[in-house]
Formats: C-alpha cells, structure tokens, sequence
C-alpha cells in the first residue's frame, strides 16, 4: 500500500525514493510484522486464556510437558495478522510472487486454524480434521499454486542442483507434483517439529532469514549472473514477504521461548511451513531447502523411520519417542538445551546451505 502510495510521488519529493528499493521496504517489513506481533502478543494471551483454547498433553509424552497443559495455542494466528498487515503495506501488491506465498501462507494457516478450531473450541472427539482430509486440503492447494506457477509466463520448469551450475533439468509438467510435494512436505514436517517451546520458531526464522538473501539474489539480474543462479524476474519482492515472517515470528518468539506464555498451534506450524515451501519454489532453490530446513526433514523423517519399523518389527522402536526431539528429552537433556541446540543445528545447516552460491 505504501509502496503504491508513495512510490509515484518519488518524482516530486525525492525522500519517497527510498520506497523503490526492495532491501528498504524488506527491513520495514520486518520491523512493522516484530512491533505488531510483539504489541498485540499480551492482548492475544489474554484473549485465548478467556476463551480456554490451551494445549492438550498426551499421556505418552514426557512427563515435564504436563506442566503446559493449558497453555493458550493458536498463537499462529498472531503471527499471520502481523505478516499480512506489514505485507499490505510494504509489499508491492501488483507482484505475482508475492501473492502466490501470501495465498499458500493463508489457505494452509486457514487449514491450521480449522484443525485447530475444532481441538481446542469445539473439543470435538475425533480430535479435529482427520489426517485423509488435512492432506487433502493441503495437496489441493498445492496443486492450484503449482499450476498457476507452471503457466506463468516466464517462469521456468528447470531445476536447479545445488554444488552443479550446469545441472538444469527441465521438468516440464512433471514440475507441478514436485512442486506440489515441496509445499505440502515443507507444512508437514514444521508442524511435526512444533513440540517444544520455540523449537520450530528459532528454525523457521533462520530458513526464513535464508531465502530472504535467496529471494533478493534470484530477483536481481546482476546478483544471479554472477552467482550463476536461475534469475527469476520480480522474485526479489519474496525478500520482502521474507523480512515479513521473520520479523513476525520474532515477535511471537518473545511470548513463545521457554517457558511459552503461548504455542503456535497448527494455525502457525502449516502457514509457516507452507510460506518456507512457496518461497523455495518461487525462487527456484527448491532442493536447497531441504539443507536450510535440515532440521525439519530430520525430524520429519524420525517419524516416518518409527512408525515404519515399528509395524515391522511388531512393536520395537529406533527412538525411545519420535519426533527426535522428545527423544532427546527422553535421554535426560533438559527442553532449553535440545532448543538451543537445534537452533544451533539450524544455524549451521543455513550457512552451508549459503556457502553452495560459491561452490558451483
């Protein structure tokens, strides 16, 4: 909004230059989503501590979580009012790109938020939307956006391979279930990695911060050039999409550290995912963000290696508790340490996934 506002008035007063350029307005972003979240974060806690929407606790989990039973949860909600309003007015709304990332982040937190909404308001007894139709929901708006992707103008089926500047293969129309798999397993496995407090913010920020750079570098001719990268045209504005998340998901990270004043939920942990995975196929660094996002596939995948041997050998477990962080708690590390640890992890993953710009 005001990119459209003030942008046209730069010719008469140069000070709104400044507004033309995308690092400008991603800084802002991030900041307005921050104060946003940050501010609105006491009255939200409030709200969903009148309204009893709290966290349920498994009996099978690790017995220091029965302390949080209560806990107010669809906090991801909070960090969607901060994305979206910073988005309208600092996003450049005639866009295609953005767009695309602001309706996959939407359509899954609304998905989130209708699983959510039946848990912890309705109490329903099947415990929400069953896992057939969540996937459904998810594939179905994957499916539309990689579509749309696909017959864009301009916008190109290659692959790119990490470490290999010559390796392009061109998917064609097969790009669409790649796509479709991105989108859908990126909400996955955030969600599966939403178990401790803080867990899946500190990761989700840092992936974030990542395809931030990403999204400028692919967007600028000149910077992809000399990377060698596939440049997208209008990609850079996703830096601001970006800057939008992360200042969001900061600002909830300030209510949501241990020991958490509020969770995520679905709400958030889908959205999240879903913006991570729109951004990685936007910018065409697709496999890329299975290193920025390690973390998730690693947790993601502990789950499907327990449930599968599980079945096979009759009941015997790899893990004492999957996801891998309970794991780890279930070892005898105290929650603020397996936290601080898989951010480290995350750290670490996003600046190797950086590093491969150069090692082409």
């Amino acid at each position: 909004m005001l990119y459209h506002l003030l942008v046209p008035l730069a010719d008469y007063i140069g000070a709104f230059n400044v507004f033309r350029y995308i690092t400008f307005r991603t800084i802002y972003a991030a900041v307005t989503a921050l104060l946003i979240a940050w501010l609105m974060g006491p009255w939200v806690i409030h709200k969903l501590h009148q309204l009893q929407v709290g966290q349920y606790i498994r009996e099978l989990g690790p017995e220091s979580h029965k302390a949080k039973a209560g806990t107010p949860t669809m906090g991801g909600a909070l960090i969607l009012f901060a994305m979206t309003v910073s988005l309208l007015l600092w996003g450049d709304l005639g866009n295609f790109y953005l767009w695309m990332a602001m309706g996959v982040t939407l359509c899954y937190g609304l998905i989130g938020f209708m699983d959510d909404y039946l848990k912890k308001v309705k109490k329903a007894n099947e415990g929400g939307l069953s896992a057939k139709t969540k996937f459904l929901l998810l594939a179905l708006v994957a499916l539309a956006v990689a579509t749309a992707l696909y017959l864009h103008p301009g916008y190109s089926t290659k692959l790119s391979v990490p470490f290999f500047k010559l390796v392009l293969p061109d998917l064609g129309w097969g790009y669409i279930p790649l796509a479709m798999f991105i989108l859908v397993g990126t909400a996955n496995a955030v969600n599966l990695t939403d178990g401790l407090d803080g867990l899946a913010a500190g990761p989700v920020l840092i992936a974030a911060a990542t395809y931030l750079v990403l999204s400028y570098l692919t967007g600028n001719a000149k910077a992809a050039s000399y990377l060698q990268i596939l440049h997208v045209p209008g990609a850079g504005e996703l830096a601001v999409f970006c800057g939008a998340v992360v200042g969001a998901v900061m600002g909830f990270l300030w209510y949501n550290a241990y020991p958490a004043q509020i969770f995520m939920g679905d709400t958030g942990s889908l959205s999240l995912g879903g913006a991570l995975g729109i951004t990685a196929v936007c910018t065409k660094h697709e496999i890329l963000l299975a290193l920025v996002g390690g973390l998730f596939v690693v947790e993601a995948l502990s789950v499907i290696l327990q449930v599968g041997f599980f079945k096979m050998t009759g009941g015997k477990r790899i893990f004492r508790m999957a996801p891998l962080h309970h794991h780890f708690e279930l070892k005898g590390w105290a929650e603020p340490k397996v936290i601080v640890r898989f951010w480290i992890i995350s750290v670490v993953l996003a600046l190797v996934a950086m590093s491969t710009l150069k090692l082409r």
